[in-house]
């Protein structure tokens, strides 16, 4: 399956929200720390939205890391370029703070690094985005990541440290139009 936007029919887009939904119950800690909820302002409205995003890793030992799979066309993402205060919540620890997209080579270092460690997780992404990533590996992450298991589907499977993929990987999450960039939210 292949997205090129956002859930389009109603129930699609009550399962993406499901997630927010546990937030606001008071249980994202149950989540873990995978995931975590982005409050941001809406450049336009000025209201509050908020998005559930994977967490691809550690930033400055205080940080997280997302991506942006929609790219930069993505709304959080075109929010938070607009208004980069944030709120976050990962696990059950609340921040404010700020999100601040990467240069585009750390981006796209970051891109690698996360493909190197989540292998599986980071090809359904690019599966399920559209973006083609060349080379093999095994997703030794067994929490899910959408599709680590039984995710079919043709192309790789993940980077696992395979050059070729670490090239591809590299080149997506610097490519700023079509790409995936990276953000780093840090806490205040």
């Amino acid at each position: 399956m292949k997205l090129t936007g956002p859930p389009r029919k109603r129930l699609h887009r009550l399962l993406a929200r499901a997630p927010i939904w546990i937030y606001r119950l008071g249980l994202g800690g149950l989540l873990g720390r995978r995931l975590v909820l982005l409050t941001h302002t809406g450049r336009s409205t000025g209201r509050e939205r908020q998005v559930v995003l994977e967490v691809i890793g550690r930033y400055d030992d205080q940080g997280y890391l997302v991506a942006s799979g929609y790219g930069s066309r993505a709304q959080w993402y075109r929010n938070i370029v607009a208004e980069p205060r944030v709120s976050f919540q990962v696990g059950w620890r609340r921040h404010s703070g700020t999100a601040r997209p990467l240069p585009p080579d750390e981006s796209g270092r970051r891109l690698r690094d996360y493909a190197r460690r989540h292998p599986r997780a980071a090809a359904w992404l690019m599966r399920t985005i559209g973006q083609q990533v060349d080379g093999t590996g095994h997703d030794s992450d067994d929490s899910g990541g959408g599709g680590a298991r039984g995710s079919g589907g043709g192309g790789a499977r993940g980077s696992g440290g395979v050059p070729d993929a670490d090239a591809a990987y590299e080149r997506i999450g610097s490519d700023p139009r079509g790409g995936v960039p990276i953000v780093a939210l840090v806490p205040r």
